[in-house]
């Protein structure tokens, strides 16, 4: 099993408007089922790094599923499973952020 919190930004209640307000939550991304997971540009000693979650992109490979879970600055999380079985779930309270993501994907 593999479990990843993020601090998500809530596009789904981002509205327009000079006036109104950006907001967080914070989520987890499950995995289950997982074989293995690999990382690329991702140091878990540098807790001060912000990655900043893009993309998921999954292929089939030799009949097991490369899922690859694509942050800011060319680092990726591969996850290496037999079927994809996997949940999001938000939790906690939400919180206010001037802050609008803005991504090149």
């Amino acid at each position: 099993k593999l479990i990843c919190v993020f601090n998500r930004f809530m596009w789904e209640d981002a509205e327009k408007g000079i006036f109104r307000k950006n907001k967080r939550i914070r989520s987890a991304l499950v995995f289950d089922n997982v074989l293995k997971v690999k990382s690329k540009g991702i140091n878990p000693k540098k807790k001060s790094k912000i990655l900043e979650f893009l993309a998921i992109k999954t292929e089939i490979i030799d009949n097991y599923f490369d899922i690859r879970l694509i942050f800011s600055g060319d680092s990726v999380l591969l996850v290496k499973a037999e079927e994809i079985d996997s949940s999001l779930e938000d939790f906690g309270k939400i919180w206010e952020t001037s802050y609008k993501p803005k991504h090149k994907i």
